[in-house]
């Protein structure tokens, strides 16, 4: 086992190493610095050769990575924080406006959205627990080194880039050795790896953040190599006097437990990345461009004009680039002078065509075929079938969705749901919008409580209470002139013993709101045209079923409990009777 003096050998080591691709398997070499690399560079429309003017790039990564945006993404919105006890019902909603406005205020749509396209672009989002309320998505461009195989097997080292203010506003936090490390600070940012340097106006310190089991030596405990901690180390590389490179430790200490998190795309087992969406669609890109490259090279043929003639001293005497408009040119007797067809290249149908199915293959493996991605469908397309096609198209996003409700969750139990309830317990008024559900749920429970109320006192007074309905619905009316736009109030340490838990509600952001207006539509035109279902106990439990097939909840439309009046039947006319119906009613009786 390699062996190193220190951190800072251990750095410089690892830091070249992280260079050099694994093996995944047999004959599957990867590398994560190249991965990250191409994504970006493919995403931003950029060849892996840099840019340039005389090659076409179109990209058709970049319109379905930001379909995936939409169709995996989430918000606060559809994160739903509950009082995970019956007994107090109040608490549910209160915890949940709170948390509405409190994160807003700390960002964490920002980091759910940061998260999500880390997710989707590379294959895996890397997220670290850091002082601040809000989670950081590690950038995997600023990564210096890691365990290539497994991210969070092994030690993790990140790269940083800090302002001499910055550095010092650090002082606080205990490093040390800050003022040598800002006098040997230059005006250069190094692009990603180190491979090349941006000159910038302002100084900067490359800085090194690593954690991970090391040596304990490393802490300068004097202790033997052979005993692992886990570590924190903070440290940079400068240029002595001499020009001789030294390492400067600017914070250290042993770290009771990893500040990382992981979520994998498509994971595949022996490398730190799942398979990413920019990924999957490398292939169709590096032949769109090749086949628009060569299409450009037909063009330029065919924007040529050339010339054929039988007068071979015919170019000697005419400077044809040199002559204006009109301008007569002088052929031998007996000689021609022709232009040689260029405008129609035979071929480049050939390579439309490879174009199109390139395309159509991309959007097969990023499942973001034309309903989906918002195009008019083909002429004489069923209505229905377009929406069946729509629905299973959203199968696989909803499926990554799910895996990143469920680390989200496991971010907020384990990160985000302490802080928020330290902050609750502090006290807290806040302002909120009700939707009208909610608004009527306050209004019905304060009505309730101040018509007992006041018909209580009524009773001790010696008089007759009020009418209990009427009474409620004057408080209902007063209170719906101030608006659905209310204070409230949370009591210091109201929720200090209460047992908070979380739901994401992954579907709510991802309505398709035209499919299910025509939904409702045609729930509300049955059970207008068709009243009778809510009084037949075998017609409302198919009903019932056809309503949850469609993506609701009976109870939003339904209450089974409720007394339908039934239908008048309509008078019949008048008809002679029967003698087969007379005989058979005197039969009867």
């Amino acid at each position: 086992m390699e062996k190193y003096q220190d951190i800072f050998q251990f750095v410089s080591s690892q830091e070249k190493n992280y260079m050099l691709p694994i093996k995944v398997i047999e004959d599957y070499e990867w590398s994560m610095m190249q991965h990250v690399k191409t994504t970006i560079l493919y995403k931003n429309s950029r060849f892996l050769t840099g840019g340039s003017d005389s090659k076409p790039f179109k990209n058709i990564i970049r319109p379905i990575l930001n379909l995936q945006y939409r169709t995996e993404g989430f918000d606060v919105r559809d994160i739903e924080l509950y009082v995970n006890d019956r007994r107090y019902f109040y608490k549910s909603f209160l915890i949940k406006k709170f948390h509405e406005k409190w994160a807003r205020e700390n960002d964490i749509d920002t980091f759910i959205d940061k998260m999500i396209e880390s997710y989707i672009d590379f294959g895996g989002a890397l997220i670290k627990k850091t002082n601040q309320i809000k989670p950081e998505v590690v950038p995997l461009q600023s990564i210096a080194f890691c365990d290539q195989t497994d991210i969070l097997s092994g030690p993790i080292g990140i790269k940083h880039y800090f302002s001499p203010s910055e550095l010092r506003s650090m002082a606080d936090k205990g490093w040390e050795n800050i003022e040598e490390a800002i006098t040997l600070s230059q005006n250069i940012k190094k692009s990603s790896y180190g491979l090349e340097e941006n000159r910038t106006p302002g100084k900067y310190i490359e800085i090194y953040e690593i954690h991970g089991d090391l040596p304990s030596s490393y802490l300068g405990d004097n202790e033997q190599d052979e005993e692992y901690t886990s570590q924190m180390h903070i440290i940079c590389y400068v240029k002595n006097n001499s020009g001789k490179g030294q390492g400067i430790t600017l914070f250290s200490t042993r770290e009771p437990k990893s500040p990382f998190k992981l979520v994998l795309r498509d994971e595949i087992y022996g490398r730190g990345l799942g398979f990413g969406g920019a990924e999957e669609l490398f292939e169709p890109q590096v032949w769109v461009n090749y086949d628009m490259i060569r299409v450009k090279e037909l063009l330029d043929g065919a924007a040529k004009t050339i010339l054929q003639t039988t007068d071979s001293a015919f170019a000697n005497r005419n400077k044809l680039s040199d002559m204006e408009n009109l301008e007569i040119a002088v052929v031998e007797d007996g000689k021609q002078i022709s232009q040689i067809p260029t405008a129609s290249p035979v071929n480049i149908r050939l390579f439309e065509n490879s174009v199109m199915q390139w395309e159509a293959h991309a959007q097969q493996m990023g499942a973001a075929n034309d309903a989906i991605m918002g195009e008019s469908p083909k002429s004489g397309t069923p209505f229905r079938l377009q929406e069946l096609v729509t629905t299973e198209s959203k199968g696989l996003h909803e499926y990554r969705k799910g895996k990143l409700a469920t680390f989200l969750d496991e971010i907020y139990r384990d990160w985000i749901i302490p802080s928020l309830v330290k902050e609750v317990n502090k006290g807290q008024e806040f302002l909120v919008d009700l939707d009208t559900s909610e608004f009527k749920y306050i209004t019905e429970q304060i009505a309730e409580n101040k018509s007992n109320k006041q018909r209580n006192e009524e009773v001790l007074r010696g008089m007759l209470p009020s009418d209990k309905e009427t009474l409620k619905k004057e408080i209902q009316d007063e209170m719906a002139k101030a608006g659905k736009r209310r204070f409230f109030q949370i009591l210091k340490d109201e929720l200090k013993n209460s047992a908070i838990d979380i739901k994401i509600d992954i579907a709510g952001k991802q309505k398709n709101l035209a499919l299910m207006v025509d939904k409702m539509s045609n729930i509300f035109r049955t059970i207008a045209q068709n009243p009778q279902i809510l009084a037949n106990p075998q017609l409302l439990n198919l009903f019932n079923q056809i309503i949850e097939a469609s993506g609701f909840s009976p109870v939003e439309f339904l209450n089974q409990e409720s007394q339908v009046a039934p239908i008048p039947e309509q008078p019949q006319p008048q008809s002679q009777p029967q003698p087969q119906l007379e005989n058979l009613s005197t039969l009867n009786q």
